[in-house]
C-alpha cells in the first residue's frame, strides 16, 4: 500500500488539480517521501504519467489505463465498489501492470443540497457535467437530487454541452474550479467559479465565489433578480415623472 501510495504520490508532485492535493495529502499523513518524476505528462481528462526511481508510472481513470494497453483484472470491480459510494477510483500502473487503485471522496458540503433546491425553487434545472465515472457521479447525483447527469465527459465535452444548451435557446450559468471547465466557463452566458479553484478557471469566469460554496450561487440569483427588479421599478417611476414633469416645466400650466 505505502509503495502505491509513493509512486502516486511522486506523480502528483508536478500536477495542479484537486485530487492530487489529496494524493499528497494522503501520503504526507503517512509519512511518505514522494520522489521527483521525470518525463511527467499530464492527459487531459485522463490522468498523469511520468518516471519514478527508473519506473513508468501511470495514474489515472480507465480511459488512461486503455491507453496504456494496462489490464486492470480485479481492480475494475474493485473501483465500481469504491464509486459506489460516491469515490473518485483512481488506478496505478508501474512498468505496465495495474499494481492498486485509490479512492478519493469529495464530501458533500452541508449547504450544497438547500442551495440546489433554493436554484430549482427559482425555475433553474440542474445539469451536473463531470469527468468523474459514471457509478460516482450518479452517487452523488441521488443525495443531491440531480436528475440530468452527464458522466466521463472531457473538457471539450463539457464545452460542448454548454454551446449545445445555448443553441437550444437555453440560458446557461456554468460553475466550475478546474482546468477542465475552463473552456465551458467561457463558452457559458454566465461563467460562475469557485475562488477556491483554479487561476485560469477564475480567469474564465465572469462571476467568482470566494468561499467555493454553491449557496453563493443561489444568493447572486436572489441579487440579481432584486437588482433587476429595483431598476424596472426606478424606470418606471423615472417615466412617470418625467411625463408629468417635463410639460409643467415646459409651461403647460401657465395658462392657469
Amino acid at each position: 500500500e505505502d509503495d502505491v501510495l509513493r509512486l502516486a504520490a511522486s506523480l502528483e508532485r508536478s500536477s495542479e488539480h484537486p485530487l492530487a492535493a489529496a494524493v499528497m495529502a494522503a501520503a504526507l499523513e503517512k509519512g511518505i517521501t514522494a520522489e521527483d518524476p521525470a518525463n511527467f505528462a499530464s492527459i487531459t481528462g485522463k490522468g498523469v504519467t511520468g518516471t519514478v526511481g527508473g519506473r513508468a508510472v501511470a495514474l489515472g481513470n480507465a480511459k488512461l489505463m486503455a491507453d496504456q494497453a494496462i489490464d486492470l483484472g480485479i481492480l475494475a470491480a474493485k473501483a465500481d465498489d469504491l464509486r459506489a459510494t460516491g469515490a473518485t477510483a483512481l488506478f496505478v500502473a508501474a512498468d505496465g501492470k495495474a499494481c492498486g487503485v485509490i479512492a478519493i471522496a469529495d464530501p458533500i458540503k452541508a449547504t450544497t443540497r438547500a442551495a440546489l433546491d433554493s436554484l430549482r425553487a427559482g425555475g433553474i434545472h440542474i445539469v451536473m457535467l463531470t469527468g468523474d465515472n459514471r457509478i460516482t457521479a450518479q452517487a452523488v447525483a441521488t443525495q443531491l437530487g440531480i436528475e440530468d447527469v452527464e458522466a466521463d465527459v472531457l473538457p471539450e465535452d463539457k464545452h460542448r454541452i454548454v454551446k449545445s444548451l445555448r443553441a437550444a435557446g437555453k440560458v446557461v450559468a456554468m460553475a466550475g474550479d478546474g482546468v477542465n471547465d475552463a473552456p465551458a466557463l467561457a463558452e457559458a452566458d454566465v461563467g460562475i467559479a469557485m475562488g477556491t479553484g483554479t487561476e485560469v478557471a477564475i480567469q474564465s469566469a465572469g462571476v467568482t465565489l470566494v468561499k467555493g460554496d454553491l449557496a453563493g450561487i443561489a444568493r447572486a440569483l436572489v441579487l440579481s433578480r432584486m437588482t433587476m427588479r429595483n431598476i424596472r421599478q426606478n424606470l418606471v417611476f423615472a417615466f412617470a415623472y418625467n411625463a408629468i414633469g417635463i410639460p409643467v416645466a415646459a409651461g403647460v400650466l401657465y395658462p392657469v
